[in-house]
């Protein structure tokens, strides 16, 4: 259950409208790193952990704050659309003052489809797309997600905060640098309590080592002009998970024969002169499941 209060988490008070701010204020909003993606994130590692108790409590803590924050950039885009001014060239194009503010800069879907509010876009008006979450199930592998987004959307937050000269806008978004430092801290907390409490290692999923080629996760191979990648701890010595040994191969050779596409079904009319041969029969595929290998026992021959 969530509750809304018309109260906003931090005070959003623009000095004067800039419907062109307005429309990069977007991208905190709907850009691939914005407001939305965090709360969906969150919300969708929250609803999905299957582990009560703090971590559960933790990611539904943020997820909430994160709408609020959502709340907060939405009012602020509209607030930064009130009256926007019309520039002389719009002022010639039109005497209606929202298609003023529209040809002086601001995004037409802020008038056309929201009526001068904010739209669930980025800052090139582009939907914003619930492929941009990540929420996996597994809390480390999420916890590294998280870290990342805060870390981009603080990044994004910083240089808009250099694109504005409005104190109130500039106060806003100093607060919200200030939760993504501490965002980004608090992620990198939990995954260090995640391997404190054996959950979880330095890599996700922690299995299957013994069952990897193993001597394919040490190295680093060499395969750019560049002459310094070996000159960084993943190149030597103990790897952070402390199970592997990081070396630099500086003349890695394929491993595999040449590639190239079989030949093709003729039914699929691809370009082919026959140089790779017949193409191969209709075949299902290697996973028949329990009942697949039963027949395959009682009748080894039959497909």
């Amino acid at each position: 259950m969530f509750r809304h209060t018309d109260y906003l988490q931090f005070d959003v008070a623009p000095e004067k409208p800039d419907p062109v701010y307005a429309r990069k204020l977007q991208e905190l909003l709907g850009g691939a790193y914005g407001e939305m993606t965090v709360t969906m994130q969150y919300l969708m590692q929250g609803w999905n952990c299957r582990m009560p108790g703090k971590y559960k409590d933790l990611i539904m803590d943020i997820a909430t704050e994160e709408i609020g924050h959502v709340e907060m950039i939405a009012t602020m885009v509209a607030r930064l659309l009130e009256g926007a001014p019309a520039t002389e060239s719009s002022k010639a194009a039109g005497a209606d003052p929202v298609v003023a503010a529209v040809l002086g800069g601001m995004d037409p879907q802020q008038a056309i489809i929201s009526g001068g509010g904010a739209v669930l876009a980025d800052s090139n008006g582009v939907p914003w797309n619930g492929r941009y979450i990540v929420a996996s199930g597994n809390l480390l592998a999420d916890f590294y997600a998280n870290v990342t987004a805060e870390a981009q959307g603080r990044l994004q937050t910083a240089r808009l905060y250099n694109m504005t000269d409005d104190p109130g806008v500039k106060n806003m978004l100093k607060f919200n640098l200030a939760r993504d430092t501490y965002h980004q801290n608090m992620w990198l907390s939990a995954i260090e309590e995640l391997k404190a409490d054996g959950l979880e290692g330095s890599i996700a999923p922690n299995a299957l080592f013994d069952e990897e080629c193993s001597e394919h996760a040490e190295t680093l191979w060499h395969l750019s002009d560049g002459t310094m990648s070996d000159q960084g701890r993943w190149a030597s010595g103990p790897a952070p998970d402390g199970v592997h040994e990081n070396r630099f191969l500086a003349d890695p050779q394929p491993l595999g024969g040449k590639g190239g596409a079989p030949a093709p079904d003729p039914k699929v009319y691809a370009t082919y002169d026959g140089s790779l041969g017949e193409p191969a029969s209709s075949a299902l595929g290697t996973e028949k499941g329990l009942v697949g290998k039963v027949k395959e026992a009682l009748d080894p021959d039959k497909p």
